[in-house]
């Protein structure tokens, strides 16, 4: 079999058992008795990751980490109300709201507050922790002294995307008000790096950042010089979907747990956090304590990537294909050709022309809320991903048919080679050679990319950066660590495709007319 038979065989191959997997993989998965809880298991002391059940730790849902803290511990008293069984879905802040009104989760348990807004769309239930806003800042900062809210004049100042910590902003007279941020541990990182002079943030956050970092510090208002709230602004609420037949049950047993109970449990999630500092050389520590799951990030990465790149790029060929078929004879046949075309041609411009971000949440959160189909994470990414790149790599396949001579095209006629026949034998080794290097782009660019993915949960490497930044406070250290994988992923890939495309151009040193003289010259005797 001739090295591009094998190639072809290869490729179909791989695209038929991956679609064997997403097959297998699509079937609904029963899960009666329990309790789906989002949260974004990076909000300590309210929520975290951890890597063992320690502490009554639950395990996250699709991997192998736990999530701990105040609200899962609650979660866990509701679903023994219930009678159920708490299985949590670790979700973005931004991506929990959808979640819930998709039916991927059953509840929001992660600090959230029942805004008028939020309540349009979410039902609540009664509170289950009273909080109380804060600033956090610099220890040698001058609004380290601060004692009342009018105190912060000229200082630039953020909070979480999509809160009310961002509405409470225009209560600090005089300040620049920045652009809010999607999670604290990116507001940690602009704080200490003088980028922001203070986020707004709760009273046991603010704990949790000042004895993980001696740099930040929280302020402690009095009543008069604090923020004025009411009580659906800083109380916390579960989020239900809206007519929630469990809702009175879950009211019933939060109206059980006592003032007292509700902060012996803050005080024990903000004991029993993970530590932030480092043992001896912060490299062996960070590997040792986060490695792990640092290394299924990396995995899904890869494989997402992979995958991704392999069925997108079957997919471009097809697509690349079709497009540059000539004109049929018959009219009725060109008109479907322009149809299929024009298709074709909306399908590329769309998936080219909108952020994948955009195409994960629509897909993922779109199709179930539409169909009622609950799809799974990773299924809904290793599609958008090859719907994606296959709608980049068609075009890439098309320059390349376009790129090899006609004459070729002609001399194959000539030889009474089917359109089929030239494209396979003739056109396409040459098309797909030098669409290789384009291609091999686009799977680095797919592994960059994979970042997006965080907005449906899939715990890709930055998600898993973020989470472990978010819980050890070195943020330098663990994205330092984070850029050389993604570093020595796509330094690797291009390496190897680089051997790909020499071993496809075959020998430098090969001759056609020596031999062709070596063949046809006749010995003379």
């Amino acid at each position: 079999m001739s090295d591009m038979k094998k190639f072809w065989a290869t490729l179909f191959g791989a695209g038929f058992a991956l679609a064997l997997t997403l097959g297998l993989a699509s079937q609904p998965v029963q899960a009666s008795g329990t309790l789906k809880v989002g949260m974004e298991a990076g909000y300590a002391p309210f929520n975290w990751t951890q890597t063992t059940s320690a502490n009554g730790a639950v395990k996250i849902q699709g991997s192998s980490d736990y999530a701990n803290g105040y609200d899962v511990q609650m979660a866990k008293k509701i679903a023994k109300a219930l009678g159920k069984k708490v299985v949590v879905v670790k979700t973005s802040w931004d991506g929990l709201p959808p979640a819930l009104q998709s039916g991927k989760i059953d509840a929001i348990i992660a600090g959230m507050s029942p805004t008028p807004d939020r309540r349009k769309t979410v039902d609540f239930t009664s509170t289950y922790y009273a909080s109380k806003l804060t600033v956090v800042v610099r220890r040698d900062s001058k609004y380290a002294k601060a004692t009342s809210i009018k105190d912060f004049k000229g200082a630039k100042i953020t909070a979480q995307l999509s809160t009310f910590h961002y509405e409470a902003i225009s209560q600090l007279k005089g300040v620049i008000k920045e652009e809010a941020m999607n999670n604290f541990p990116a507001m940690r990182v602009a704080l200490e790096s003088g980028a922001i002079d203070g986020y707004v943030s709760e009273v046991p956050e603010g704990i949790t950042a000042q004895n993980a970092n001696p740099n930040l510090t929280y302020l402690k208002f009095s009543k008069a010089n604090g923020f004025k709230t009411s009580p659906e602004d800083v109380d916390l609420a579960i989020g239900l979907r809206k007519g929630d037949p469990d809702k009175a049950k879950i009211n019933a047993a939060l109206a059980k747990i006592s003032t007292a109970e509700r902060n012996k449990m803050m005080n024990t999630a903000v004991a029993v956090q993970p530590a932030t500092e480092s043992e001896g050389n912060w490299l062996i520590s960070l590997l040792k304590q986060y490695g792990p799951m640092l290394l299924r990030g990396t995995g899904m990465t890869l494989l997402i990537s992979l995958i991704g790149t392999i069925v997108g790029f079957i997919i471009g060929l097809l697509v690349g294909v079709i497009r540059t078929m000539p004109k049929p004879s018959t009219r009725g046949k060109r008109g479907l050709q322009w149809f299929v075309n024009w298709l074709l041609s909306v399908y590329i411009e769309v998936f080219r022309g909108t952020p994948m971000i955009v195409q994960a949440a629509v897909l993922y959160y779109g199709v179930a809320l539409a169909f009622g189909i609950n799809m799974n994470k990773t299924l809904a990414a290793l599609l958008i991903v090859s719907i994606n790149t296959g709608a980049y790599i068609s075009e890439i396949i098309r320059g390349g048919i376009i790129s090899v001579d006609e004459g070729q095209f002609e001399a194959a006629h000539a030889l009474g080679f089917t359109h089929l026949q030239t494209m396979l034998k003739v056109v396409l080794p040459q098309a797909v050679r030098n669409s290789l290097p384009a291609v091999t782009n686009e799977f680095i660019v797919n592994i960059k990319d994979t970042s997006v993915l965080s907005v449906i949960s899939v715990s890709e490497l930055f998600f898993a950066a973020e989470t472990v930044a978010g819980q050890n406070f070195q943020f330098f250290h663990t994205y330092l660590v984070v850029s050389a994988i993604y570093l020595i992923l796509t330094f690797s890939i291009s390496r190897l495709f680089r051997l790909i495309e020499k071993h496809v151009d075959g020998p430098k040193n090969y001759n056609v007319m020596t031999n062709q003289m070596q063949v046809e010259t006749p010995t003379i005797k």
